[in-house]
C-alpha cells in the first residue's frame, strides 16, 4: 500500500518522501523545502522567527551543545565553549589555518601537522565534522517539527570552491545527523536554481553568482543550456568574508583608541564583544551615515598593554566613508576575481546576461556598487540573499524527488566507492550519487619506513568501518624504492566509465611504478541489499564517526610517539635532562592513553606530549638553520 503524508498545518497532501533543502552557512545556516501547494521553495520558520538559523555551538559544563539563537547568547559570556565559523574549519589541517587561528575565541589544536584541524571544549576534542553535525540535527528537528513529517533526505550547499576533503566532511556531517545527503550541490547553481534560471528547458543564459557570505567568497560564470548547468570558471577566496569586514573595524577601532592587538588575544570575552559591536555597525551603515558605541574597558581588560590606574569608556565610532575605505581592498580583490573569472571563461562582462547576488555581505552597499559597475548593468537580488541558496537547494531536492519531469537525472553511483587506510578506515574517493561517468585521484604515502609496497584495498559502502563496507578488489603496489615514511607520493585514480565500469590506478609518482584493475562495483546487489546498506549507515552514524575519531587518534598518537622517539635519538645533545625526564613521562602517559578506548584522553595526552617537545623541536630547527647557514654570504639591501 502507497503511503501519502499530510502536512498537519496546512492540512495539505504531501510527498510521500519529503527531501529538504540545506545552506549551512558559515555564519547562519537555514532549511527550505517546495511548497506542497505553491510548488514555490520557502525556507521554513517557526511563526514570526528568523528562518536563519546563527551557525553556533555551545557546549555547557556538562558537555551538552546547544545550537543557533539559544547558544549566540554565549559567545561573550563563555568564548572558549562557543564555537562559531566552524565552516571555516571543514576539511582543513591547523597548518591550513594557523595564519587566522586568533580569530577564534575557541582552542583551535595546534599540533603542527598536516592531519585534520580539532577544536578542544574542557576536556572533549571535536572535529569540524562533529560540530557541523550539532547544526545540521538543529535545521533537522527544526524542519519536523514545523511540517510533522519525519526528514531523512537532503541536499545540501557548499561553496564552490570546497575541495573534495570539503565536501566529504559535509556528507560526514549529513550523515552524522540522521541525514542521506543526496546531493552536494555548488551553491551558485543553487542560487541560480532559485532566481528560476535554467528551469525552462528552451533557455541560454550566461550568468555570474557574486558569492560573499559570512567566511568565504566565490564568483562563477555559469552557462545554462536547455536546463543544463555548465560551470564555465570559478575564481574566489575561502578566506574573505564579511567576517574580515568585521575584523578591519575591529583594528581600526583598536588603533583610534590606542590598544593593542594583544589585548584581544588575552581576553577573549572583550574580544567577542568588540567584534559582536564591529557586526552590529557594519549593518547599521547599509541605512545610517556614522555609528557611535561606548564601552567600558576596565584595568583587567587591558593590563597587558596599559597601565593606568583607571580606564572610563572607550569610544567606538565609524561613518560610511570610513568603512567604505576600509573595506575597498577587500572589495576590490572580489573584482579581481570577477575579472580573472571572465577571462578563464573567455568572456567579457557584454557576455553576461544575469549576476545573481548572493551571502549576507552582498547588502553592504558599496559592495553591490562595485559590482554593479564592473559589469555594466543592475545587479539582480530580488530574492533574500540569505535565502537564496537553501531555497535553490529545496528546487533541486524537488528534482531528485522526481517532481520535476522537465529534468533529466544522470545516472549515479548507488553506494560510496573507497579505500581501506591505517586503522582499517574507508577514505570515500567517490561518493554515492556522483554522476557517471567520474574520475578521482588522491594522494596516499607509506607509514613505515623503506615500505616497499602498499595494498590497495577497493570497498562499496557508507560505514565508517571498512569491516562494514563490501570489499570489491585488492591489489598490491609493489617496486616503491625505499624511502622514510611520508616521503613516498602514491597517486590512486578511480575512474568510474558509462557503463559502471571501476577502474583503480595506482601509481607511485616518484618512480613511475604502476599497477591498476578494473571492477563492476554494482555487481550481485539488489535494490534492497543497497537500501539495508544506507539504513545502516544512518542508524550507526554516531558509533562509526566515534569508532573512526578513536582510530584516528591512535594513530595520530602512534607516529608522535615514533617521530618523538626518532627526534630524541637523533637530538639528545640539544635536550635537557629534565627535558628528557618530562618528556619520557609524556610520553610514558601517550603509551597508557593508547591503550584505553577514550579518544578525549588520547588526543589530550597527545597535545600534552606536543606541548613538551614544542620549545626544543624548536631550538633544534634553529640550531639546523645556523649549521646550514655558516660560509654562507647573506646579502641585504
Amino acid at each position: 500500500m502507497a503511503k501519502i503524508g499530510i502536512n498537519i498545518v496546512t492540512g495539505s497532501l504531501q510527498q510521500a518522501e519529503l527531501i529538504v533543502g540545506i545552506d549551512l552557512g558559515t555564519t547562519n545556516s537555514l532549511v527550505a523545502i517546495i511548497h506542497p501547494d505553491t510548488k514555490k521553495p520557502i525556507a521554513l520558520k517557526e511563526h514570526d522567527s528568523s528562518s536563519l538559523v546563527p551557525s553556533i555551538v555551545h557546549f555547557d559544563s556538562y558537555g551538552n551543545a546547544s545550537v543557533g539563537e539559544v547558544a549566540k547568547q554565549y559567545l561573550e559570556t563563555e568564548p572558549q565553549n562557543t564555537i562559531f565559523s566552524a565552516k571555516r574549519l571543514m576539511g582543513k589541517s591547523y597548518n591550513d589555518v594557523k595564519k587566522n587561528a586568533n580569530f577564534f575565541t575557541y582552542k583551535v589544536i595546534d599540533d603542527n601537522t598536516e592531519s585534520l584541524v580539532k577544536v578542544q571544549v574542557g576536556n572533549q576534542f571535536f572535529s569540524p565534522i562533529e560540530l557541523s553535525s550539532f547544526i545540521l540535527k538543529e535545521l533537522k528537528q527544526r524542519a519536523e517539527h514545523i511540517m510533522k513529517t519525519p526528514v531523512t533526505k537532503a541536499v545540501i550547499t557548499v561553496p564552490a570552491y570546497f575541495n573534495d576533503a570539503q565536501r566529504q566532511a559535509t556528507r560526514d556531517a549529513g550523515k552524522l545527523a540522521g541525514l542521506d545527503v543526496l546531493r552536494i550541490v555548488n551553491e551558485p547553481t543553487a542560487a541560480s536554481l532559485a532566481y528560476g534560471l535554467g528551469l525552462r528547458a528552451d533557455e541560454e543564459k550566461t550568468i555570474a553568482v557574486y558569492d560573499l557570505g559570512g567566511g568565504t567568497f566565490d564568483v562563477s560564470i555559469l552557462r545554462i543550456t536547455n536546463g543544463i548547468f555548465e560551470v564555465l570558471s570559478t575564481n574566489g577566496d575561502t578566506y574573505l568574508g564579511g567576517d574580515d569586514f568585521d575584523r578591519l573595524i575591529i583594528q581600526y577601532w583598536l588603533q583610534q583608541n590606542g590598544l593593542s592587538e594583544e589585548v584581544l588575544h588575552n581576553n577573549k570575552q572583550l574580544s567577542q564583544t568588540i567584534r559582536l559591536i564591529a557586526e552590529d555597525a557594519k549593518k547599521q551603515l547599509s541605512n545610517l551615515s556614522i555609528t557611535n558605541y561606548e564601552l567600558p574597558i576596565t584595568n583587567d581588560d587591558v593590563r597587558f598593554s596599559l597601565h593606568d590606574s583607571l580606564l572610563a569608556k572607550f569610544n567606538f565610532q565609524l561613518s560610511t566613508a570610513d568603512f567604505n575605505k576600509l573595506i575597498q581592498p577587500l572589495i576590490d580583490r572580489t573584482i579581481t576575481s570577477c575579472s580573472d573569472a571572465l577571462k578563464d571563461a573567455g568572456l567579457t562582462t557584454a557576455d553576461v546576461d544575469t549576476i545573481v547576488m548572493v551571502g549576507g555581505s552582498t547588502r553592504v552597499p558599496a559592495v553591490k556598487n562595485a559590482v554593479s559597475n564592473f559589469f555594466g548593468k543592475p545587479v539582480n537580488d530580488t530574492v533574500n540573499p540569505d535565502e537564496v541558496v537553501a531555497l535553490g537547494a529545496a528546487v533541486q531536492a524537488d528534482i531528485l524527488a522526481g517532481n520535476n519531469k522537465d529534468f533529466l537525472l544522470l545516472d549515479i553511483t548507488p553506494l560510496s566507492l573507497g579505500l581501506e587506510t591505517m586503522g582499517g578506515l574507508m577514505d570515500v574517493l567517490i561518493p554515492r550519487n556522483s554522476k557517471i561517468p567520474t574520475k578521482v585521484g588522491r594522494q596516499y604515502t607509506t607509514y613505515v619506513d623503506g615500505q616497499g609496497s602498499m595494498r590497495i584495498s577497493v570497498f562499496q559502502g557508507e560505514r565508517d568501518m571498512v569491516k562494514d563496507n563490501r570489499k570489491l578488489a585488492e591489489f598490491n603496489l609493489t617496486g616503491i624504492p625505499g624511502m622514510p615514511a611520508g616521503l613516498p607520493k602514491v597517486e590512486v585514480n578511480f575512474l568510474i566509465n558509462a557503463d559502471g565500469i571501476l577502474v583503480v590506478t595506482a601509481k607511485e609518482l616518484r618512480s613511475g611504478v604502476q599497477q591498476s584493475i578494473e571492477v563492476k562495483p554494482q555487481y550481485g546487489l539488489s535494490d534492497d541489499q543497497v537500501e539495508k546498506m544506507l539504513m545502516d549507515s544512518i542508524t550507526h552514524a554516531k558509533d562509526d564517526i566515534q569508532t573512526r575519531a578513536l582510530v584516528e587518534a591512535r594513530t595520530e598518537g602512534e607516529q608522535l610517539l615514533g617521530v618523538t622517539e626518532k627526534f630524541l635519538t637523533k637530538n639528545a645533545g640539544l635536550i635537557t635532562q629534565e627535558e628528557m625526564i618530562v618528556t619520557a613521562q609524556a610520553m610514558q602517559a601517550l603509551q597508557l592513553a593508547l591503550t584505553m578506548e577514550d579518544k578525549n584522553l588520547i588526543q589530550a595526552k597527545t597535545e600534552e606530549l606536543n606541548e613538551v617537545t614544542r620549545p626544543f623541536a624548536e631550538r633544534a630547527m634553529d640550531a639546523a638553520i645556523n649549521t646550514a647557514m655558516k660560509g654562507q654570504n647573506i646579502l641585504g639591501n
